[in-house]
């Protein structure tokens, strides 16, 4: 029986995976700072192992044990950003990934799939942003930058290694538990102009494309995981809306974004046309190519 093992499996993404992975009859080990887990009384496959994976301990001894490993962990990105926050965001990814792969059994045939985020090409107005679009240079792009590197030099090990570089997850919970509230109130509608490129994926063909690449044991390198359909926020925020019953006619000012969210704020301002096209040239089917299809997915009654 395959082991697979999954940091930050207590979050909203790693829970749905490793729910998918039990039910295909893998044995799961899932890791996080939470006590306990609610599929420790629900699956027999399953192990906990809580602890602080920016630090080294005798957690790393079941990455060594591990076939698969897929690296989920990292602290909450929407919170406004203090100077100590920042730092929090950047140990949690990069010192967690620098700690598995020094764990990983060299000459073992291992195979790592480890996050990385869309907001490392920045800015990019309307140009289409592949794999190969190289790096911006601010903070959120620094932290995936570094990310990556960590998790590729289990390729010195002989592992395979993919980065899965997330845009907006969108699903029952996450980013849309944020969003719905206020356009449940009649206040919603787009950031800023709404110009500006929206990244998104549900949450269903992010867990389907992590089997497809597991299952398929030649795919690796780096994959955009975005819906195939960009849309501008504008038009995000619309079909949001025309799913909940509810108006978009209601902006939040890019100054009030900035203000309220500081450096956050000015992130989610940045346009990023994403396409998977490494998925899709992999032999990828979506599920839910279009947000309207996603969203009707999610809110249906």
């Amino acid at each position: 029986m395959k082991k697979i093992l999954i940091t930050g499996a207590s979050g909203f993404i790693g829970k749905k995976i490793a729910r998918l992975f039990l039910l295909k009859g893998y044995s799961v080990i899932g890791m996080g700072t939470s006590p306990k887990h609610p599929f420790s009384g629900q699956f027999q496959g399953f192990d906990w192992i809580s602890a602080d994976t920016t630090i080294k301990g005798k957690w790393q001894d079941k990455v060594a044990e591990s076939d698969i490993i897929i690296n989920l962990a990292g602290r909450n990105i929407f919170r406004y950003w203090t100077k100590k926050y920042k730092q929090a965001i950047y140990n949690s990814r990069i010192l967690t990934t620098r700690h598995i792969v020094n764990a990983m059994e060299k000459g073992k045939a291992q195979t790592l799939l480890t996050t990385s985020a869309i907001g490392i090409y920045g800015d990019c107005k309307d140009e289409v942003l592949t794999e190969k679009r190289s790096a911006a240079n601010d903070f959120l792009a620094d932290v995936c930058v570094n990310w990556e590197a960590e998790g590729l030099k289990a390729q010195e090990k002989g592992a395979r290694v993919v980065v899965m570089r997330f845009g907006v997850v969108l699903g029952d919970k996450g980013a849309l538990a944020l969003m719905t509230p206020a356009f449940k109130m009649f206040a919603g509608g787009p950031l800023g102009d709404g110009q500006q490129w929206f990244p998104w994926i549900h949450v269903r063909d992010l867990e389907k494309a992590i089997e497809f690449i597991i299952e398929n044991k030649e795919t690796k390198g780096v994959f955009n995981f975005t819906g195939p359909t960009p849309v501008r926020q504008k038009q995000f925020a619309k079909a949001l809306g025309h799913a909940l019953n509810r108006p978009a006619f209601m902006p939040a000012p890019s100054f009030m974004v900035k203000a309220i969210m500081g450096e956050l704020g000015r992130s989610l301002l940045q346009s990023q046309r994403a396409i998977p096209k490494n998925l899709l040239d992999s032999g990828y089917s979506f599920s839910f190519p279009t947000v309207t299809s996603a969203f009707e997915d999610i809110f249906r009654k």
